[in-house]
């Protein structure tokens, strides 16, 4: 029997990530050597993310990943989060403009989700911070309140995702209207939920992607307990 990663070619995510240092390490170098500046105290989870942005972006040889949607196939409430965490990684690295793109037809808008400091009617791309822009979804649509993507709204789309190095669509639960929006990408990632997503679900969806000529990038494993709880990290 195959397991979900067999199943949908998993991407080596999650990876065991753990900080840079411990406090105790930093107290110690910073008394044994005070002018040496410690790196920073860094989460498994920042880990996780910069291993991710690593091998979705910039570990292809044939083909280069610059715009991705990110698609749970159970509604999870850390998808915006995760979409967010990637695209901020990525405008950190002080090189790229990258496009956080709210690809959801309906829910939450993505900035009130988030809690970004956007105005709900705000239409264009709005800064977010430095190198980091977020397109609210009535920006690329002509009538936001339809549960109707048209070929205008996606030439609309297309555009946007042109006006950055880096493109990151945080997308609906997987569905063939999902399928619509990511056909525009080159990739689409699935996000799974711990102790949720089924297998059976998780495969009709592979198959939908298949017919749809959708290349899987990659799985992310959302919800998961880390084997060792992330404040015993600073005491290792």
């Amino acid at each position: 029997m195959s397991t979900l990663g067999e199943l949908l070619r998993e991407m080596p995510f999650p990876v065991k990530a753990e900080p840079y240092s411990s406090e105790a390490w930093v107290r110690a170098r910073a008394e044994a050597q005070p002018h040496v500046v410690a790196p920073p105290v860094v989460s498994a989870r920042d880990e996780q993310i910069r291993a991710l942005v690593e091998q979705l972006f910039f570990q292809h040889e044939t083909v280069q990943v610059r715009n991705a949607c990110f698609a749970p196939i159970d509604a999870s409430s850390r998808a915006a989060a995760t979409c967010f965490d990637v695209a901020n990684a990525l405008a950190g690295e002080g090189k790229y403009d990258v496009g956080l793109i709210d690809a959801r037809i309906d829910g939450p808008l993505l900035q009130q989700e988030l809690q970004l400091d956007v105005p709900s009617h705000a239409r264009g791309s709005c800064v977010v911070s430095p190198h980091l822009w977020l397109v609210p979804r009535q920006s690329w649509r002509r009538e936001p309140d339809r549960p109707l993507v048209t070929d205008r709204d996606l030439e609309r789309l297309r555009d946007f995702m042109t006006e950055f190095d880096f493109s990151i669509l945080c997308g609906a639960p997987a569905s063939w209207l999902t399928a619509r929006i990511a056909q525009n990408c080159d990739g689409l990632v699935l996000m799974l939920t711990a102790n949720k997503t089924r297998r059976l679900v998780a495969a009709q969806i592979k198959e939908l992607l298949g017919k749809a000529r959708i290349p899987i990038l990659g799985t992310v494993l959302a919800e998961r307990r880390l084997p060792v709880p992330q404040g015993l990290y600073r005491k290792l």
